[in-house]
C-alpha cells in the first residue's frame, strides 16, 4: 500500500480486519510505502504491515507483491497505477481516479490492456459499500420507485469554514486538481450513477472559492481550487440530478444527503445516519403513505451477514472492509471488480464538464461518449516532478 495518512489508515484497518469477517482469499500485508522513513516505519508497525519502504518503484518490481493499493494524493495516481498495472499487479486506487482528464484516460487505457491479461483494477468509491445505499440500489433496480424523475445529492463539510485554516496540498490545483469538486462531488456524482445506473448527457455547473488566500508557511498563499460547487446533471433516462458540495458548510461534518424521487416511491439517505434508509411506497393508498425508516442491520441486507446481531449498527470504517472484500473476491474469482477505472473516467468527465460549464458562466455542456472507446485512444500520462 502506498500512502499512510488518512486514507492509508482507513485502508489498513480494512486489510487488517477483512479476513476476520469475510471469506476471502488468503493474503499478507507485505509493505507500506511512504516518503518519510521514520513515519512510514512507525505506521507500518501500528497498522499491521510486515515492512516499510520509501521506494514504490522497487516495491512494484518485487515478485512477492501481487496487489498495489494506492492511497497517495491524486496527482500521483496515474504514474503509480499505470506502472503497477504494467508490472502485472492488481490495482486499487482511491478516488478521484486522477487530477486531470488526460491522466484518467491514460489510466483507463492501461486498465483495459491489463485486464486482457487477467490483471484487475478498481477505484475506491467506498460509499457504494454502505449497506443502506446498496439496498437503495436494489430497491430501484427492482422497480420499487418506478421511473426516476429527479435526484438531489448534497455532500457538505465544514473543515474550511475558518478563513485562517492553514494552507494544505488540498488547496493547490497542482497537487489536488480541484477542491470540493474532485474531493467530494466525485462521491456524490458516483452515487447518482450507481443508484440510477444511467449515463449523464448534459451538465451545467458553478464553482466558487470563498477564502481566496490562506495562511502558508511564508505568509498568505493563494487558494487555487474551489471551496464549493453546484451542478445540474441530465441523464439519458430523462432524470435530472442536482448536486451541491461544500467544504465551508458551517455545522456539517460529513453529510452526504441523497433524495431519489420516482413515480412510485422515494428514498432518503444521510451518511451521518448511515444505518438508516428512508423509503416511501407511493403505490399504497394515500391514507397509508409516508416515509418509513428501515434500520439496515438485518442479515438479509447487503454485507451484514458478516457483522453483528440485528440492531447492532456498523460505521463508516466498515465500508472500506466491504470494498476490500469485494476487490479480493473479484481477484479470487477472476472476475472484473466494480467500480472500474472506466467508471472513474466517467466521473472524471463529468467533473471536467462542471468546470468547463462554470468557466463559461454555467452554460450547458453536452456529454456523449463511450469511456472504453475513448480510453483506448488516451494520451500518455503527464510528467511528474523529480522525487514525486
Amino acid at each position: 500500500m502506498i500512502g499512510y495518512a488518512f486514507m492509508g489508515k482507513a485502508h489498513s484497518n480494512a486489510w487488517r480486519n477483512v479476513s476476520s469477517y469475510f471469506d476471502v482469499p488468503a493474503f499478507d500485508q507485505r509493505v507500506l510505502v511512504g516518503r518519510d522513513p521514520a513515519g512510514v516505519a512507525a505506521a507500518a508497525e501500528r497498522y499491521g504491515w510486515a515492512e516499510s519502504s520509501t521506494d514504490w518503484r522497487a516495491m512494484i518490481a518485487r515478485d512477492d507483491i501481487h496487489i498495489v493499493d494506492i492511497c497517495a494524493p491524486g496527482w500521483m495516481h496515474a504514474e503509480i497505477a499505470i506502472a503497477a498495472l504494467a508490472a502485472g499487479k492488481h490495482v486499487l486506487v482511491e478516488k478521484p481516479l486522477a487530477n486531470t482528464l488526460a491522466e484518467a484516460e491514460a489510466m483507463a487505457a492501461a486498465a483495459r490492456t491489463a485486464r486482457a491479461g487477467g490483471v484487475q483494477s478498481m477505484i475506491g468509491f467506498n460509499y457504494r459499500r454502505v449497506p443502506a445505499l446498496a439496498l437503495a440500489r436494489e430497491l430501484i433496480a427492482e422497480g420499487r420507485l418506478g421511473s426516476i424523475r429527479h435526484v438531489r445529492a448534497a455532500y457538505l463539510q465544514d473543515w474550511l469554514v475558518d478563513p485562517e485554516s492553514p494552507m494544505t496540498w488540498r488547496l493547490r490545483r497542482e497537487t489536488a486538481g480541484s477542491g470540493a469538486l474532485g474531493d467530494i462531488a466525485s462521491h456524490a456524482i458516483d452515487q447518482v450513477l450507481f443508484l440510477l445506473g444511467g449515463q449523464v448527457t448534459e451538465v451545467s455547473g458553478r464553482t466558487h472559492t470563498f477564502a481566496t488566500h490562506r495562511p502558508g508557511a511564508n505568509g498568505p498563499e493563494e487558494v487555487t481550487v474551489d471551496d464549493a460547487a453546484w451542478a445540474t446533471l441530465t441523464l439519458a433516462s430523462g432524470a435530472i440530478a442536482s448536486v451541491e458540495v461544500s467544504r465551508v458548510a458551517t455545522g456539517q461534518k460529513n453529510s452526504l444527503k441523497l433524495e431519489i424521487y420516482g413515480e412510485k416511491g422515494a428514498i432518503l439517505f444521510d451518511l451521518e445516519r448511515l444505518n438508516e434508509l428512508g423509503f416511501l411506497d407511493a403505490t399504497l393508498p394515500v391514507r397509508e403513505q409516508g416515509f418509513r425508516q428501515i434500520l439496515v442491520n438485518e442479515p438479509e441486507h447487503p454485507y451484514l451477514e458478516a457483522w453483528w446481531p440485528q440492531g447492532h449498527v456498523i460505521g463508516w470504517e466498515h465500508t472500506f472492509t466491504h470494498e476490500i472484500r469485494d476487490f479480493l473476491a473479484a481477484i479470487g474469482n477472476g472476475t472484473e471488480p466494480s467500480p472500474s477505472f472506466e467508471d472513474g473516467l466517467t466521473v472524471q468527465r463529468i467533473l471536467a464538464a462542471v468546470e468547463e460549464s462554470a468557466a463559461a458562466k454555467s452554460s450547458i455542456i453536452q456529454l456523449a461518449f463511450s469511456p472504453a472507446r475513448d480510453a483506448a485512444a488516451a494520451p500518455a500520462p503527464t510528467a511528474f516532478p523529480e522525487g514525486a
